[in-house]
């Protein structure tokens, strides 16, 4: 038991002789120390006058086109199976290559023929359908 006692407090002895010893490594601090300067460039002294820091003006840059309102596919929402298609961003939906007033958005697509047809398959059976059935995009396609 004195054994144990006497391993702890040399452990502890040499705690404190180590935390001790640790603040006695650190630089003295300064009470009157003062912010160095930032270096000045070498082409600048504080003799020579101040050069101006703006940038020269440029020739405007040309107007771009707008960006294109078709995409390859969407992030989100997977093309029709088995058709060409693209991904219309103002209209949201897919637009069917080489058929006309067919669209396609979520498993659904949507047809234009003198009022909107939705079917869960290109060829049909079609069912009507009112503004509320559609995406918003062709809501404002025919009106």
């Amino acid at each position: 038991m004195t054994t144990q006692m006497g391993v702890n407090t040399a452990r502890c002895a040499a705690a404190v002789l180590l935390v001790l010893l640790a603040g006695c490594s650190a630089p003295p601090i300064s009470p009157q120390s003062q912010p160095q300067p930032f270096p000045l460039p070498p082409s600048t002294t504080p003799d020579t006058p101040q050069r101006s820091t703006q940038q020269p003006k440029s020739a405007p840059l040309p107007t771009q086109a707008p960006a294109t309102t078709r995409m390859k596919a969407h992030p989100h929402f997977a093309p029709p199976p088995g058709v060409s298609s693209y991904w219309d961003t103002q209209l949201g939906v897919y637009v069917l290559d080489k058929v006309p007033n067919l669209y396609y958005r979520e498993r659904t697509y949507y047809r234009w023929d003198n009022g909107w047809k939705w079917a869960t398959y290109a060829n049909g059976p079609w069912t009507a359908v009112d503004s509320t059935g559609l995406p918003p995009g062709l809501n404002r396609l025919h009106r």
